[in-house]
This record gives structure tokens, C-alpha cells and sequence, in this order.
């Protein structure tokens, strides 16, 4: 078994200002310290990181400035981590000790300690009370005079992070401090209260960070997930805001709560809920309790530490955006930035006293938590298995995964044969197992998180859920994988890997072409690199054999002749950017193939390096925008040119190749006008990729085959006809009777034509995540059908009763051809949040191989 170390993390780590600086004049409140009264205006992101670097340096015996990494927009993060002056000295021993406690480190954990509590302000740029709040919490722990505060301290230690999203809230701070009056104007009409397109809440690439805790596909998360795991507090605590008219929130937390949340986290949640009850209380301010805010879905800054280990909680105060520094309620009454603040300063005390007063329960149940974690898993299955013979680079990339998050894996040492789970066919049934195939048993620390993760069905104990039901990292990364009642050995060698194989590779001759697979993410990289630095490369669209290998449509054809202007450098660059990108090429002396076409075969078709556009701004889905713009620079560094909706008419699309339009509504975007001019574009060749939203506008509209299916109001008023009391509602039932025509994230079983382009590196199925209801006839005449939902097609998650019946017999991707060109409707969105890795290949496929 390989055991993924704590130690062996490294955390970025970069030299603070704040740990060398000198501060000889008192130790200032943040009013002094800002030159106005905290809550009058929004404080800029590096403005508060220097009224941080004042309080450490005024505390060098009690603080300690980590800076862990930096945003895509190089704004620094950093924490703040803070003990009395005894504890302060052994802060080191205490973080060993912790994941000593939690069986990741080596040795025998003590609970004689103080417990870890860690905050997390400003996740939601446009939620920005918290990162005002957090200067007063500060200060509160730095003062000497806060004797409250500092006999806390004796038995936690409390981990601040300032802002979790400095691109965002600087975004919207700076955008704020810009438009405000001199007085600030509480009339909801006025401008302040109304953000610009994209807003403030995301990061640079327009990503919910709150919703990539489980994923961690954005670079502040991959940061901040490493230093959290050198930590695993035993408590979290997440700081927001929600609408201006609401009042407080505090735990307990709304149903449904994930089965594996324990008794015991569930009764903290309570215990907290009365810390917070009590100022709350004596202050006579308005909150509320087990709403909204659940604790399913393992993507949340509170579900996330729960799984691992810690008890995990969302803050939230009526505010958000559009309050600005004053909002005049619905009630008539104004709510100030001063009273969020005052509110989350509140919240902030109550969750460090608590965590204080109960450490020793916290420490006892922390490690409990973790050694039954070890010795009694829970669930019906003690073994997930991933197919060896899954592609070799998605198998990578989940296993990296693994690491990232302290799962140990191992390998079976032999074939064997037993019964399990089978992701792939839904159903339990014969299993065989290889050697190699890569093994994850839930007989470590971290089986919890392990069970939420691999689940295949997470138990649902409320429809009315915050978020995505379904996520199981098989589905998710597209792996074939089996779930075991048993537990299995795991002792077998880790398999090698070459970047470059074939007859050919070991010798000193020049061989004729090089061939690459087409299956994942990493293949699609390898194409987008050896197209900007001009290879010329082809696609297979036939299956055929060469030298003793099969390849299956797709696979690219990388030829010497095309490639002759190179010299010698075509190997190199070949080779070095196989290696770079994870892609495994083989190759070959000849262009016979054994079996199928030929290499140099009219079926082989030359890539053309396409000029890429991608449309932004109001109208479009910022989240959907920023996972195609992170798709392009991030994942595959590869240019695009991002038009604004604003600009979009005056554009000469003649430039460009492929015009991706991501989910939104474009309802104030496109005309009659606008739809002829992007027609005769795609006429000229042009190829249209309309995703989510942009494919049901294009629908029904002359000229394009994607067609909705008709309502049968016949039925309807047969049905109403036949129990006129069917309309006869409870209100007190709506937002049961709305969940019927849900999807909350649920996976399906897309059937797929992978003799398609556009399914190139498919088998005849594709888990899709299906958040919307398609309800689409499939594509007549002149379409593609590519990528189907047919009957019993469900796999896992919730969805409601009326939505299931349309996602039966229901288009979902596909093709058609306009003139010279091609449109391709995405109905669903392949780039979902960035996590869902099975499904890029096919976006790779509609931007590079369709309609070569």
C-alpha cells in the first residue's frame, strides 16, 4: 500500500514581509491602523494584508505569517497562525501532533493539546464583510488587554485565513469604491447595488472556489489544500453572506446531511449553534437555523472538512453584493456594512471560545474519528478497484488526485476473481481482477472521505439539496472501475511508464511517423502543443493496425513527410512535448498498416490549427465562460480570443475558425439579424459550438436542426379532465412539487455513435453530469446524432419525477452540417466546474477533429 504522507508535502512557502518587519510604534486597532472607521468603505486586499503584517509584527511571540501561494492575478495568500506564548514555542509539535492523532504521521498522538481551528473569510469576492471583520478578529487575538480571548487561546489554535479570494473581492471592492456616492445611498435602485457582468464572487477565471474544495482545480485551492492538510483542524469554519434582506445564519445546518457525517459533527453543529445562539441572543440580532444550508455534497468549505475530520460550518450574513455599505431592507429598515461586520466578529468569537471550552471532547472525537476511520469503515464496500486497463493517463491523473488528498493506493498482486459493484453497467455482478490493477482499500485514515468519494449512489435523506447529487470519481474521471465488499490485497509493484515506445524509439533511425492515442485530456494538450509549434498532424477517422498494434479512430498520425522543414528538430519537439503533456507515442518504420488504412490514406485527416473565439460578457453564464476560458489557457495552454456580447455585432468572424458560445441566455444578444450573420459564417465555413443555454436558443429557430420536443397539451387536459383535483395545490407542498422538474446533478448514461469525430475516444457510452432536464428531439436530416439518452439510461443522483420522463429518448451532443461549415450543440456542458475530467476529451474533440 502506498501510504501519501503528510510529511512529504511540501508547503509553498514564500518569505513574508511581515516576519521580518519592525514595528516600533503601539499596536493599533484597525481604525487607527486604516485611517477611517472600519465599515465605512471597503478596505483594498492589500491594504488589509498590511494591517496583517502590522498585528504579526506587533505579536511576534503569539503570530506567525505563512504566505502559501499566490492568486492567477499574483495577489499573495496567507494565514495567520496564532497560540498563547506557551504554545506558540511548540507550534510545530502540536501540527505533528495533530496528524499523529489523525494516523497520518508516524508515532503515538497525544491529546494533551490545544485543539486547531481554522477560518476562512472572503471565499465569495463580493462577499466582502468577512475580510473587514477579519482585521477586528485579529486584533482581538493580537491584544493582550482581551483577556477573554487570551485564555482561549491556552487551548486552541486558531488558523485565520484573511481572504480566500483576493481576484474577486479586489474586483468587486475596486468596482464598488469606484461608483459609491460620497454619501453612501441605501436606495436599492442606485447604481452601487447593482454589479456589473461577471460580479465579484469568483476567482480570475470566474470559478466558484467555494464549490472546489472537493476538486481543487483552481489555484488558490490547490494551495490552500495543501497547508489544510498539514493542519486537519478539528474545526472550520467558512465565512458568507446571502441576500441583503436576509438576516443571519448560523448552524445547526438543513437536511439533507451526508450519512457519513457523524453523531458526533452533528451534535457539535448544535453545540456551535448555541455558542452563537447566546450573543446573538443578547444583542437582540435576528437569525435563523436549519435552512437552506446543508450538508450533502462535498464540495463546500464546510462539507469538505467534515469528511475530513474536522466539524465543518457555514457563516452566513444577510448582505452580499448588492448591499454595499448601506441597503434599505424590504422591512424598512437599513442594513450597514457596520452591523455585518459586528454580526461575523460576533460569529468569529463564538466559534474559538467554543472550540476552547470543548477542546478536550474535540481532540478525543478527532482522534476517534479518524481510528475507526482505520479499523471499521463504514459502508457496504472495503475495496474500490480501477481497471489497469483504463487509459494510462486518466488512471494518472486520478491517482494524483489520491495523493493530493492523502489517500493511499496500492496494486493487486495477482488475478483473481470475485463479485462487486460495476460502475460501467450499474449492476453487481462477476469481477475479475488483474494484477496491476490500482487498489484502494477503506482501511485507512482517510476512508470517509474515500467512501463519499467512490459512492456510487450517496444516500439522499432530503430532495431539497444545495447542490450536485451525484460525483463518484469513476463517473467523474471516466474510468471503469468496481466497487468490493471485501477487502483485497494491495501489495503488488507499481507499474513503469514510457513516454515514447515502438520499434522505432530505441534506435538511431529516423522513423517514419509517430502515433499517439487519442483517450484523454493529456492527448488533447499533445495536439494543442504540436500545433503552435507548427507540426503538422493528422487523425485517424478508421481503426487500423500497425505493427502488431491496434489503433482505434482518433489516433493521431504525426508524419515525417509534412514535417520536413523541422530537420532534426521534428523528433525533438515530437518526443519533448509527448513527455511534457503525460501522452504516450509510439513509433513506427512504415506507413503500411496490417489491418484498416494506410497513413497516408484520404481517411487520415490533416488538423488544421484553428483560430478559436469565445463569446463573454452580459448574457453569458460567467461560471460557463470561465470553465472554457480555464479549458484553453489553464489546461491546455492553447490561445483563444475572448468578443464581448457588447461588441460582438461589430466583429468580423472571418478571422476565426470556431466561435465557442458557452451557456447564458443571449436573449439581448442575438437578433434575427445577428442569427443571419452567424449562419452565413458557419455557411463559409465557420464552425458554431452552442452550449447549455446557447443550444436552446439556437433551437427552433429556422435553419437549425436542434428542436425541442413539443408540450402534449392534448395529454395535459386529458389528464386534468380525467382528476380535475390535480389542480388543486398545497402551498405548503411548492418547493417539493418544484423538485419534481429538478436535476440536481445527476449522472446518465449517454449513449454514444463513436464512429463520430466528435465521440473519437469513446467507447459506445459516456457518464454524463446532468444538471438541466434536455428535453430535445433528436436531430433530423443533415444531423449528428452523436451523444443520446435512451430509456433506463440513469445512473445516480437526484432527479425529479417530471424531469426524469424528458431525459428519455432525449438528444444530448451532436452535429449538424450549414454549408461549408458545422454547428455543434452541446447539451450538456462537458466542462462542468472543471472536475468533470471524462468528458474534455469530447470538448477537445468539438473544437479540434469536427469538421476537418
Amino acid at each position: 500500500m502506498r501510504n501519501w504522507s503528510v510529511a512529504l508535502l511540501t508547503l509553498l512557502s514564500l518569505p513574508s514581509p511581515a516576519q521580518t518587519a519592525t514595528d516600533t510604534g503601539p499596536l493599533l486597532t484597525p481604525d487607527q491602523f486604516l485611517g477611517y472607521k472600519l465599515g465605512t468603505q471597503f478596505t483594498p486586499h492589500a491594504q488589509i494584508l498590511r494591517y496583517v503584517d502590522h498585528v504579526v509584527a506587533h505579536t511576534p511571540s503569539r503570530m506567525k505569517l505563512v504566505r502559501y501561494g499566490s492568486t492567477y492575478e499574483h495577489r499573495p495568500l496567507e494565514v495567520v497562525e496564532i497560540a498563547s506564548a506557551d504554545n506558540f514555542g511548540r507550534l510545530e509539535d502540536v501540527r505533528h501532533n495533530n496528524l499523529k492523532l489523525a494516523g497520518l504521521e508516524k508515532g503515538s498522538g497525544q491529546r494533551q493539546q490545544p485543539a486547531v481551528c481554522w477560518l476562512s473569510y472572503n471565499v465569495h469576492g463580493n462577499e466582502a464583510v468577512s475580510s473587514e471583520a477579519v482585521m477586528q478578529v485579529l486584533y482581538d487575538l493580537a491584544n493582550p488587554q482581551d483577556k477573554q480571548m487570551q485564555d482561549w487561546l491556552k487551548n486552541t489554535v486558531v488558523i485565520v485565513d484573511p481572504c480566500v479570494n483576493p481576484d474577486g473581492r479586489d474586483r468587486y471592492g475596486n468596482w464598488y469604491n469606484r461608483v459609491r456616492n460620497q454619501s453612501p445611498n441605501a436606495n436599492p435602485d442606485s447604481w452601487e447595488h447593482h454589479e456589473p457582468w461577471p460580479g465579484g464572487r469568483f476567482n480570475h477565471y470566474y470559478f466558484d472556489l467555494n464549490r472546489d474544495w472537493a476538486w481543487q482545480t483552481q489555484q488558490e485551492t490547490k494551495q490552500r489544500i495543501v497547508l489544510y492538510n498539514q493542519w486537519l483542524p478539528a474545526v472550520h469554519a467558512d465565512f458568507h453572506e446571502m441576500g441583503p434582506n436576509n438576516s443571519y445564519y448560523f448552524s445547526p445546518a438543513a437536511k439533507p446531511y451526508h450519512a457519513d457525517i457523524t453523531p458526533w459533527q452533528r451534535k457539535f453543529q448544535d453545540v456551535l449553534g448555541d455558542y452563537n445562539k447566546v450573543v446573538f441572543d443578547k444583542n437582540n440580532w435576528l437569525y435563523f437555523t436549519r435552512e437552506t444550508y446543508d450538508l450533502f455534497a462535498p464540495t463546500y468549505g464546510d462539507t469538505w472538512p467534515s469528511f475530513n475530520g474536522a466539524i465543518g460550518m457555514t457563516y452566513e450574513q444577510g448582505g452580499g453584493g448588492p448591499a454595499g455599505v448601506a441597503y434599505s431592507r424590504l422591512d424598512g429598515d437599513t442594513l450597514t456594512l457596520g452591523q455585518r461586520i459586528a454580526h461575523h466578529h460576533a460569529a468569529s468569537r463564538a466559534t474559538i471560545q467554543a472550540t476552547a471550552e470543548r477542546h478536550d471532547d474535540l481532540l478525543r472525537e478527532f482522534e476517534s474519528y479518524f481510528a475507526t476511520a482505520k479499523s471499521k469503515p463504514q459502508g457496504q464496500y472495503k475495496s474500490y478497484v480501477l481497471s489497469a486497463g483504463n487509459d494510462p493517463g486518466q488512471l494518472r491523473s486520478l491517482t494524483q488526485y489520491l495523493e493530493r488528498n492523502q489517500i493511499s493506493y496500492g496494486f493487486a498482486s495477482k488475478r483473481s476473481k470475485t463479485k462487486g459493484y460495476n460502475y460501467t453497467t450499474g449492476k453487481t455482478e462477476s469481477v475479475q481482477i488483474e494484477p496491476r490493477d490500482v487498489v484502494v482499500s477503506m482501511f485507512q485514515p482517510k476512508s470517509t472521505l474515500v467512501k463519499v468519494l467512490f459512492e456510487p449512489r450517496a444516500q439522499l435523506e432530503d430532495s431539497l439539496t444545495y447542490d450536485i447529487t451525484s460525483w463518484a470519481l469513476p463517473y467523474a474521471f471516466g474510468v471503469k472501475a468496481y466497487a468490493l465488499p471485501g477487502r483485497l490485497d494491495a501489495s503488488g509493484p507499481s507499474p513503469s511508464q514510457a513516454t515514447v515506445r515502438g520499434s522505432a524509439a530505441a534506435s538511431t533511425d529516423r522513423p517514419y511517423a509517430y502515433l499517439a492515442r487519442w483517450n484523454n485530456l493529456q492527448d488533447v494538450r499533445f495536439l494543442s502543443r504540436l500545433l503552435q509549434q507548427k507540426v503538422k498532424v493528422r487523425y485517424a477517422e478508421k481503426a487500423f493496425e500497425s505493427e502488431g498494434q491496434k489503433y482505434a479512430p482518433g489516433t493521431l498520425v504525426i508524419t515525417r513527410t509534412g514535417n520536413e522543414a523541422m530537420g532534426p528538430r521534428f523528433d525533438q519537439v515530437v518526443r519533448a512535448q509527448a513527455d511534457s503533456a503525460g501522452t504516450i507515442v509510439t513509433a513506427v518504420k512504415s506507413g503500411f498498416s496490417t489491418t484498416g488504412r494506410d497513413l497516408g490514406s484520404g481517411t487520415v485527416h490533416f488538423v488544421k490549427q484553428p483560430n478559436v473565439a469565445v463569446v463573454a460578457g452580459p448574457g453569458v453564464d460567467g461560471t460557463a465562460f470561465g470553465e472554457v476560458w480555464h479549458f484553453f489557457e489553464q489546461q491546455l495552454g492553447y490561445p483563444i480570443t475572448v468578443l464581448g456580447t457588447d461588441y460582438l455585432s461589430r466583429v468580423s468572424l472571418q478571422k476565426y475558425d470556431v466561435l465557442i458560445m458557452p451557456n447564458g441566455t443571449y436573449t439581448d444578444v442575438y437578433n434575427d439579424r445577428t442569427l443571419e450573420s452567424l449562419k452565413s459564417w458557419v455557411r463559409d465555413g465557420g464552425k458554431l459550438i452552442a452550449m447549455e443555454g446557447a443550444a436552446k436558443m439556437l433551437s427552433n429557430k429556422k435553419d437549425f436542426l436542434l428542436k425541442a420536443k413539443a408540450v402534449d397539451s392534448v395529454a395535459i387536459r386529458k389528464d386534468e379532465k380525467a382528476n380535475p383535483y390535480k389542480l388543486l395545490r398545497r402551498y405548503g407542498n411548492s418547493e417539493r412539487e418544484e423538485a419534481e422538474e429538478v436535476v440536481q446533478g445527476s449522472v446518465y448514461r449517454v449513449q454514444l455513435d463513436n464512429t463520430h469525430p466528435l465521440a473519437f475516444g469513446y467507447g459506445d457510452t459516456y457518464f454524463a453530469l446532468i444538471r438541466n432536464p434536455l428535453n430535445y428531439r433528436f436531430l433530423g436530416k443533415g444531423g449528428w446524432n452523436v451523444g443520446v439518452i435512451k430509456k433506463d439510461s440513469y445512473s445516480s443522483g437526484f432527479i425529479g419525477t417530471k424531469a426524469r420522463k424528458e431525459l428519455t429518448d432525449t438528444f444530448v451532443v451532436g452535429t449538424q452540417d450549414l454549408g461549408r461549415g458545422e454547428v455543434v450543440y452541446l447539451g450538456d456542458n462537458p466542462l462542468f466546474r472543471a472536475f468533470w475530467q471524462g468528458g474534455k476529451l469530447l470538448f477537445g474533440n468539438a473544437v479540434f477533429l469536427v469538421g476537418q
